[in-house]
């Protein structure tokens, strides 16, 4: 049987601490601020981004360099057979694209997965990576696999203010001082490829409710059923662990017989979406035997 290195990036959420523990190898993602690079989870922490965020620091992403993630594929090549990279959605950012490129200079031996997904979903594909491996499955087959349960995955955000998506540029200065005047609550959604808009709403009650709404549909009729056997359901949030906690009580009564896991979301999200966001996510739970 092969021996297969697994590697994701920082935007899984999974730390350098938690990659030794899991066996995994996680690339950590450049930002830029104020012009300085900084390297999640080993030279800029939560905490650390966060000041960052709200001093209005320049902030930007960037990702990790052909140099660094080739130098890491050929240290790893030298004990195992082959490598399976779970990057974050390639329509978020180039690192994808970028991985594949490099990947074909490895003559099949280095797998880079396309499953568009960022965050909890993303650390779950990594999870399932690990499952497939220890099933016996080759790197080809993991890649083909998460590859095809790609859109088995929602994610809903509840945002707590409209002025990073206006720094960024995707709303109008109006839009947000409309937006910010009638206090409202967007709620977005990444299914796949993109963050897009789903719905407003008046209050955050109203907005959790839209959320809760949203992922058991999802579950019920994309999914297959909204059940521990069948659903991986999870909660993410940025900067207020207390509220994400919360959020958890409330979502248990709603679906009591689930495990929900909580995490921060990925720098990369949080950087345009601000502190006090509260996520919901869920992936449908994929068959891991040969």
């Amino acid at each position: 049987m092969s021996k297969i290195a697994i590697v994701t990036d920082s935007n899984s959420g999974i730390t350098q601490e938690e990659g030794r523990r899991l066996g995994v190898s996680v690339i950590p993602m450049p930002f830029f601020i104020n012009e300085k690079m900084y390297l999640e989870g080993i030279t800029l922490s939560q905490e650390e981004f966060y000041q960052w965020l709200k001093s209005d620091a320049s902030i930007s992403t960037s990702q990790p360099s052909p140099g660094e993630t080739m130098g890491l594929w050929d240290t790893l090549l030298k004990e195992y057979d082959e490598i399976v990279q779970i990057p974050m959605s390639s329509g978020l950012s180039a690192t994808c694209a970028t991985a594949m490129g490099l990947a074909q200079e490895y003559e099949g031996r280095v797998h880079v997965v396309d499953n568009q997904r960022i965050s909890v979903t993303q650390r779950q594909s990594v999870e399932d990576a690990i499952a497939l491996r220890e099933a016996g499955r080759s790197g080809a087959e993991i890649k083909k696999i998460l590859e095809e349960e790609k859109f088995n995955s929602s994610i809903y955000i509840m945002l707590d203010t409209l002025v990073y998506l206006k720094k960024g540029g995707r709303i109008t200065p109006a839009a947000a001082a409309i937006g910010s005047l009638l206090k409202l609550k967007p709620v977005l959604t990444i299914q796949g490829e993109k963050l897009d808009a789903f719905s407003k709403a008046r209050t955050v009650s109203k907005g959790k409710q839209t959320m809760i709404s949203a992922i058991r549909k999802d579950m019920e009729t994309r999914f297959g059923g909204a059940t521990p056997e069948n659903i991986w359901l999870e909660i993410a949030y940025t900067k207020d662990l207390e509220t994400a906690l919360q959020f958890k009580e409330e979502l248990l009564k709603e679906f009591p017989e689930f495990e929900i896991v909580v995490q921060p979301l990925s720098l990369s999200v949080a950087c345009h979406i601000g502190p006090g966001s509260l996520a919901v996510a869920c992936c449908k739970k994929i068959r891991k035997e040969v």
